[in-house]
């Protein structure tokens, strides 16, 4: 079994349904409100725990209501919260608004998660002992990803790196990066090159990222499927299954933590893929973010079922 610890955010979200997403100055009418657990860490860390990977989070949650509330849906999805630190600030947020396609604008208030401070993993540096993998993203105090890299790095322990929402990469961190994964967006940021999502255009961002210094890169591109590369020349590119979207908020999360679970499980990378893929078609085409995440046997059922 797969065993991993993730360092990342946990957040109530927000979601509003609404025919259109507003434009700047505009007012549309909510058609619906719902109260979701989210956030980008624990949403890749229930996805690993739902794929079949045992999973302990590391983050924190505020002395409001929504941090106990946030906390056992970790555990009922089989997440392990033992890591999870408590701060005298309110529980981080997400105001979501989903339109008819599935499409979302988000706004994120970031709470206790901004409070969680290299000091907090030192402290929980238990967690990265007898684990495959680290996972972590943007959405807490950079120098805090910084410090569970580096630990993890110390341990040998294979780094899984999402930075989103995205920013500049320091030269001196590449090297610690086993596996980068971005989208099409991500990626162009921290390269330059435009993401026309055609097969050149996303090899030539695969490639700047590679000599950047990352180990392996994934690349997700939504409808176009993913591009797998690393530094020993494997190079591998998966369509994706076709579905109508209901809502896209946690579709990303899914495929990180389900690739991530089947990969260091042993199996190929095409493999990997396909199985990350399926576990997001599976969660675009339900609502909320860790409330649409398949467990291994509804994804192994899907890839029985569907061709890409």
């Amino acid at each position: 079994m797969t065993k991993l610890v993730v360092v990342g955010s946990v957040n109530m979200d927000i979601v509003t349904q609404v025919t259109k997403l507003p434009v700047p100055g505009e007012t549309v009418k909510g058609l619906n409100t719902a109260y979701y657990p989210g956030g980008k860490g624990a949403n890749q860390a229930v996805a690993a725990a739902m794929a079949g990977a045992e999973v302990a989070f590391v983050g924190a949650v505020g002395d409001d209501a929504y941090g106990p509330r946030l906390l056992v849906s970790l555990q009922e999805k089989g997440v392990r919260t033992g890591a999870v630190l408590h701060k005298q600030v309110r529980t981080g947020i997400a105001y979501i608004n989903v339109d008819a396609a599935g499409e979302n604008h988000i706004i994120l208030s970031e709470g206790a998660n901004g409070k969680l401070t290299p000091e907090d993993i030192a402290d929980q540096s238990a967690a990265f002992d007898n684990v495959h993998g680290l996972l972590t993203q943007n959405e807490i105090p950079w120098e805090t990803t910084v410090f569970a890299l580096k630990l993890a790095r110390s341990k040998g322990v294979f780094t899984c790196y999402n930075p989103a929402p995205v920013a500049p990469v320091p030269s001196e961190l590449w090297p610690l990066i086993d596996l980068l994964v971005v989208n099409e967006h991500e990626a162009a940021q921290l390269t330059g090159l435009t993401a026309d999502l055609t097969d050149e255009a996303a090899r030539q961002a695969v490639e700047a990222l590679l000599a950047q210094g990352a180990d392996a890169v994934l690349l997700t591109l939504g409808e176009q499927g993913s591009l797998y590369a690393d530094r020993r020349g494997e190079i591998v590119r998966e369509p994706v299954f076709k579905v109508k979207a209901v809502d896209t908020t946690a579709a990303g999360d899914t495929f990180i933590g389900s690739f991530l679970t089947a990969r260091l499980a042993g199996q190929t990378v095409r493999h990997s893929l396909r199985f990350a893929s399926a576990a997001s078609a599976i969660a675009v085409s339900r609502a909320g973010a860790q409330a649409s995440i398949p467990d291994h046997a509804e994804i192994e059922a899907y890839l029985s079922e569907h061709a890409v």
